[in-house]
């Protein structure tokens, strides 16, 4: 029997990835395997996102290309429900679309695309659990698991509730099950993921620090990454957040967005912390814990924002000094209040953008010019070009390693020799070959 091949491309954050490994196990079970080109394959499935403007809009002109490839065209994510018309613009004649909430029933969308059924809309009637679906890893020594969907927010700018919906935390229990499944079957790295890990628990009784505490007693020799915790949900558990942040299976990263550095705007964006309240929280966890590494993000040139209003951004990444900075140009989206708001002139967007990005790359390469020399455990959890490959430190920070001996899915002991904007290059300190009969190998 032949098999058959789909194209999958993927879009957006670690959870649309998360989806996405559900997707790639429902292709497997019905016979598909995965190809590189789209041009030979039997099917196109495209997981969309349409969080950012500049984001829809490549992923509607590779659904145009796709279309004239004449294949059925499968449609996932959440584009479909944060803006159906532009993909029905886009691609009239698109085989089966399916949103966040439907991947209950992808199997039956690959069927109805083979039948060459057209604009087929799928639909749940439930919320599913998706931690129970079968699913397929993109890194094997990487287990990225979904703690809740949804979010208790009301942001102006953001459509992401319209695709993932009001909170909906999966029980404790079956997220300890699926580390200690994941851990028992190889896997060195947990990515917790949600639209908001700080909300985690609100609506089951519990919180993110209790469940990070309880994962932490799972046997194994693995680590925890935390994804993004908008600043009120932490307010609310921090001192205990702390607490289990000091465990030594957990990352010390914390991804703490603030959107902006000045409280007018923080209040037209409807985010319910002020730029004191997010300081507090950095300066909290960097006195209990120095080197943790903070990413946040910032928007430019929101509606109503001034020029000074500006300047009290750069002021607030001057006196924390974050890691990373996820710099995003404001484009209204479709249903947001902010939409409704009046736009600034897309020069001052965009010169902003540029100020600030300049002061976040001075910041950035600062940052890492204080790990040269550090020594130290390292998690290599990926491959690189050639010969290289990324490793993880306690902190999170992203090391490049050169070798030829056997190493993914290892704790190995480096010394950081050069640093560059957005990681570190080390020198394996130990012979790799010594773990070659205490340790597996994931390199296959």
């Amino acid at each position: 029997m032949t098999a058959k091949h789909a194209y999958v491309e993927n879009y957006g954050c670690t959870a649309n990835k998360f989806d996405l490994e559900i997707i790639l196990a429902s292709l497997k079970q019905t016979g598909y395997e995965v190809t590189n080109d789209s041009k030979t394959a039997d099917l196109i499935l495209v997981n969309t996102c349409g969080v950012k403007k500049p984001t829809e809009d490549r992923v509607l002109a590779k659904l145009r290309f796709f279309s004239k490839l004449k294949k059925p065209l499968i449609i996932t994510g959440c584009l479909p429900k944060i803006n159906m018309d532009a993909i029905h613009k886009a691609v009239p004649n698109f085989s089966a679309m399916l949103n966040p909430q439907s991947l209950d029933k992808i199997t039956l969308a690959i069927k109805s695309a083979e039948n060459g059924e057209k604009n087929i809309i799928f639909e749940s009637d439930k919320p599913i659990i998706k931690l129970k679906q079968p699913k397929v890893r993109f890194n094997p020594v990487v287990e990225i698991i979904s703690i809740s969907e949804g979010c208790t927010g009301a942001c102006t700018y953001c459509c992401v509730k319209f695709a993932r919906g009001t909170l909906r935390s999966y029980p404790r229990e079956t997220i300890i099950e699926r580390v200690s499944k994941a851990v028992s079957e190889g896997v060195k790295e947990i990515w917790m993921t949600s639209q908001d890990s700080g909300a985690y628990g609100r609506d089951i009784g519990t919180n993110l620090a209790e469940l990070l505490r309880e994962c932490c007693k799972v046997e194994g020799k693995f680590r925890i990454r935390v994804g993004m915790m908008n600043p009120n949900h932490v307010l609310s558990m921090l001192p205990e957040l702390i607490h289990a942040y000091q465990e030594e299976k957990i990352f010390k990263f914390l991804h703490l967005p603030v959107q902006s550095g000045d409280n007018k705007t923080l209040k037209r964006m409807n985010r319910y912390y002020t730029v004191s309240e997010f300081k507090n929280i950095v300066h909290s966890f960097k006195e209990e814990i120095p080197e943790v590494t903070l990413s946040t993000d910032i928007i430019c040139g929101f509606p109503g924002e001034s020029q000074e209003d500006f300047e009290e951004t750069l002021q607030l990444i001057e006196e924390i000094q974050p890691d990373i900075v996820n710099i995003s140009k404001f484009f209204s989206r479709p249903k947001t209040l902010a939409e409704r708001m009046e736009q600034l002139d897309a020069r001052d967007v965009k010169n902003r953008s540029r100020r600030l990005t300049r002061l976040v790359d001075a910041v950035m390469v600062k940052r890492n010019r204080g790990w040269l020399n550090w020594e130290g455990e390292i998690l290599v959890d990926e491959k690189g070009k050639g010969n290289s490959l990324m490793g993880r430190n306690f902190a999170y920070k992203p090391i490049v390693i050169h070798t030829k001996e056997p190493a993914l899915g290892r704790f190995i002991h480096v010394k950081v020799i050069n640093t560059f904007r957005t990681y570190l290059e080390g020198e394996v300190v130990n012979d790799l070959r010594e773990f070659a009969s205490s340790s597996g190998s994931l390199d296959g």
